[in-house]
């Protein structure tokens, strides 16, 4: 697999649960409605099966996923994996949640992403890592995977107080 296809290879995480969301919410017949499409494609597409994949890939595949991040294989790996799992596990728990729920879960996977989004921006400048698994894709889906469920969490939040006023 080339370096773009690899680099790239995460924002699958990112397009198939908006495309999906998108052409689903076209018949949507409330703001309500359409925004919960949203909630719940990118709960299941992008943080659930997103960060399953993740660990199916650490832990299937950790030769791999040591060469597509740039460094030799670690134990690390193994918490790496576990820690996807547990985000997987919140993408699809969020799926049925009420929006506060959706919030802290947006928030914890923040906490654990963004922090590896810095990890990775620090070894690019750092240390010249430019491996496929250490900057592009990744760096896009580690930050916008929280950042999109805290902003439709929110979203839902103020609708939810807006119709109950």
């Amino acid at each position: 697999m080339n370096y773009f296809t690899q680099s790239a290879f995460p924002l699958v995480w990112v397009v198939v649960p908006a495309a999906g969301a998108f052409l689903r919410a076209r018949h949507a017949t409330s703001s309500q409605e359409r925004l919960e499409i949203w909630q719940r494609w990118w709960a299941i597409g992008a943080f659930g099966c997103g960060s399953l994949w993740m660990t199916v890939a650490f832990l299937a595949f950790p030769d791999v996923m040591a060469t597509a991040i740039g460094f030799e294989r670690t134990p690390f790996m193994f918490e790496i994996a576990f820690a996807n799992l547990a985000l997987a596990v919140l993408g699809f728990r969020a799926a049925s949640a009420s929006a506060r729920e959706r919030l802290t879960i947006g928030i914890a996977g923040g906490m654990f992403l963004w922090g590896a989004a810095i990890g990775h921006v620090y070894q690019w400048f750092a240390n010249g890592d430019h491996a496929p698994g250490n900057t592009g894709g990744v760096l896009v889906t580690d930050v916008l995977l929280p950042a999109v469920m805290i902003v439709l969490a929110l979203r839902s939040r103020r609708l939810t107080a807006k119709i109950a006023a």
